[in-house]
């Protein structure tokens, strides 16, 4: 069975970091109700749900994403970019240990957001997040795992996977205010409504492809090329400047 990562809210959300967006009051009871919703929809689509470690003194960990790399049998941890964040990594770790062959990054900095997976090659965004050495860093790491690291050029977003995901069947779908999506290979381009940015960071779970709600023009769009969509609510982890790929690391290798 494919298996899904997640952790659960922290308390603290409130006090997340932010790039972006100006701060507002975050209901951290609520966002935990809709972490439970987007659970539903990956164990909806034949996922296993497994939790990592709680870390309720880490407004951020809930977003598990940056904090580790699934490849195939091997997981990456990285090296979170925002200095709150780097107490996460141990937790991470321990949690992946005994699923898999784990790997680290040791120098620079590097956000799992920023990591688009094409096949074997791992488009990495430079944000200010992930830096020159950690990209560096990460491409040495996987080179004998058999993947290439390409760095890829965003604009105006926290990570490159807020502009741009895979959907699946080839197409990327992606924010033309963050994007050029002529720097990636082997994908259909496929931009996503002017007024429904958040739209382009969704997660392929097996045949289902889970979308933030609120965005009913590209869904439309997605459904008349015959995508299953599963919309989630995660309006109030949103103000956290968070995407639907943010709180799980997919392992659907089994």
């Amino acid at each position: 069975m494919p298996r899904a990562f997640t952790r659960a809210v922290s308390p603290l959300l409130t006090e997340c970091q932010l790039t972006h967006l100006d701060r507002v009051s975050i209901d951290a009871a609520r966002a935990a109700s809709q972490h439970a919703a987007y659970e539903q929809a990956l164990a909806g689509a034949g996922f296993e749900i497994i939790r990592l470690p709680d870390l309720p003194d880490n407004p951020d960990a809930v977003f598990v994403e940056d904090a580790a790399l699934l490849l195939g049998n091997h997981a990456v941890i990285t090296r979170p970019g925002a200095p709150s964040r780097r107490n996460e990594i141990g937790s991470t770790a321990a949690g992946l240990a005994e699923h898999f062959e784990l790997h680290r990054i040791e120098r620079g900095y590097l956000d799992g957001g920023d990591v688009l997976r094409i096949g074997k090659r791992l488009y990495v965004g430079r944000s200010t997040r992930t830096d020159a050495d950690g990209i560096a860093a990460l491409s040495q790491l996987v080179r004998p795992l058999g993947y290439e690291v390409i760095e890829a050029r965003l604009r105006d977003c926290l990570h490159l996977k807020t502009g741009a995901t895979c959907a699946g069947d080839n197409v990327l779908l992606y924010n033309e205010r963050c994007v050029d999506p002529a720097q990636f290979t082997g994908v259909e381009p496929l931009a996503v409504t002017r007024n429904e940015q958040a739209a382009a960071n969704c997660v392929r779970v097996g045949e289902d492809l889970i979308m933030p709600a609120g965005n009913p023009e590209t869904a439309a769009i997605l459904r008349d090329r015959d995508f299953n969509i599963v919309e989630v609510d995660v309006s109030e982890l949103q103000k956290a400047e968070s995407g639907v790929t943010c709180m799980s690391l997919i392992d659907d290798t089994r």
